[in-house]
């Protein structure tokens, strides 16, 4: 690399934009986040759609694109001509940003040198507001985030407090903060060790900043309706229908309200006009899946009560079996990376004695590459629960059992991997108190709870049962290496 591009490379690091914000290819389904980015393009009001441009830019980028890259950018920038912003306010820093990377990457330094330039006039014009220019990236990265993966979702927030600091009555930095916020809480709930409800107040905050905004205002809905309001989440849901009844955003999330009010009649209807919108979307086979499996309950349950009149609950409980499969196998089919479809699935898949097919689907499970740290245990804990009373194979449920404890996350997932250890520990020195795998498996939490004097006093009692098991002799010499440092 010559000394000019060395230079041209280092001015490029210090720029803020998606191709310096840490986005790994190997966190998210591109393929999926591509058709995301496309529908909110189909659908999304144009001041957010120059933003989804340059993410879409960058995806192309990652594919080998650019391309198609700079089409997308063109794009992005067009819709700040239309709205006649100048070139030197720094909406623009962003897209040029990306510009003198995807320019550098297409070998055309000049006009990477160009978008250089550019960025630096932003700059220079922007003395003495240079908190609001934060402000502008920071809250942008969040954006970025957001969108890329779920594993992002603890930086995004931390970029909207920051963009925040500056400008604390934004509405898109407030709804950004808000969004991801009720994401984290409803995705860990209460899983998640900080679990608070933070997001009550954000989202209020956000509904009064974007009064037209009515994903902003389902989504405070949803969170009423878990804190009980059900009357005011009731007003929002129709506020946003009103606003915007064909939007597939609003459409999905204001079914999973009526489902969680037990409502699925209205469920389903709102949930099959969306999906005559976006036929392809996971989220909504998924939450049809939802709805067909709750009444299966309900029926099977009316059915424990008041038995069986002339076969018709068997018939209709075997239509929703069927119903619900196929919208969790729809769900699966185009987006294979949501990991608590694979375990819904299975778990139908176990009611209709398809074990088979059950441990195919947590087998896929296992391989997700995209799955963060914390969820990955709720994979090991539900496979090594299907392996120990499906298929009544012990020592294939203790693999993933310890899989689970090995993550350090503390959740209810990792106490309930725990718990299933030492109750199959308990259960073999029950029938026998010298039993070398029961005696392991306690030094084994003890190690993991980094209570390594305890874990080795259980090691040694295992060894003096099985006096050459190597495993027993590895974990022994490793502890003794952690206590002497």
């Amino acid at each position: 690399m010559s000394e000019s591009k060395d230079t041209l490379k280092s001015h490029l690091d210090e720029l803020k934009c998606h191709f310096t914000w840490g986005l790994q290819e190997k966190d998210a389904d591109i393929e999926e986040l591509e058709e995301r980015l496309n529908y909110q393009l189909e659908y999304l009001n144009v001041d957010s759609k120059g933003r989804v441009y340059n993410l879409l830019a960058y995806v192309n980028h990652l594919k080998n694109n650019n391309t198609e890259a700079i089409v997308n950018l063109q794009k992005s920038e067009g819709i700040l001509w239309d709205s006649k912003v100048l070139e030197t306010d720094i909406k623009y820093l962003l897209t040029f940003s990306n510009y003198a990377w995807v320019h550098y990457y297409l070998n055309d330094s000049e006009s990477s040198k160009l978008y250089i330039e550019k960025i630096n006039a932003i700059y220079t014009q922007s003395k003495g507001i240079e908190d609001l220019v934060q402000s502008e990236t920071n809250g942008e990265q969040g954006w970025a985030l957001v969108n890329f993966c779920s594993q992002y979702y603890e930086k995004a927030k931390d970029c909207f407090e920051e963009a925040l600091k500056a400008n604390p009555d934004d509405p898109e930095w407030n709804t950004g903060l808000a969004t991801v916020v009720y994401r984290m809480e409803d995705f860990r709930g209460r899983d998640w060790p900080g679990f608070k409800s933070f997001s009550f107040q954000l989202l209020q905050r956000a509904v009064k900043l974007n009064p037209k905004d009515s994903v902003i205002k389902v989504l405070f809905a949803l969170k009423l309706q878990q804190l009980k309001k059900q009357e005011e989440a009731i007003k929002y849901i129709k506020d946003a229908l009103e606003l915007t009844p064909d939007l597939p955003y609003v459409l999905r999330y204001a079914a999973k309200f009526y489902r969680r009010a037990g409502m699925f009649e209205p469920a389903i209807h709102v949930l099959k006009k969306a999906l005559n919108i976006t036929p392809t979307s996971g989220f909504l086979h998924h939450q049809l899946g939802l709805c067909y499996r709750r009444m299966l309950i309900q029926r099977e349950r009316l059915r424990r009560v008041y038995g069986d009149y002339r076969g018709q609950d068997t018939q209709a409980i075997k239509n929703l079996t069927e119903r619900t499969i196929f919208h969790f196998e729809m769900t699966l089919e185009v987006k294979k990376s949501f990991l608590h479809a694979h375990f819904d699935l299975a778990e139908m898949y176990i009611r209709s004695y398809q074990h088979k097919k059950a441990e195919e689907t947590y087998k896929k499970a296992i391989e997700l590459t995209t799955t963060p740290e914390y969820e990955k245990q709720q994979v090991h804990l539900h496979y090594g629960t299907f392996l120990e009373n499906c298929k009544k194979s012990e020592d294939e449920a203790v693999k993933h059992y310890k899989e689970g404890l090995r993550i350090p996350d503390q959740n209810k997932h990792r106490q309930e991997c725990e718990a299933s250890l030492r109750r199959i520990a308990s259960e073999k020195l029950e029938r026998n108190p010298s039993d070398a795998s029961g005696l392991a498996l306690l030094g084994f939490i003890s190690k993991e709870n980094q209570d390594y004097l305890n874990a080795m006093k259980w090691y040694e009692k295992a060894l003096s049962d099985d006096t050459s098991n190597d495993e027993y002799l590895s974990a022994l010499f490793d502890l003794k290496l952690m206590l002497t440092k």
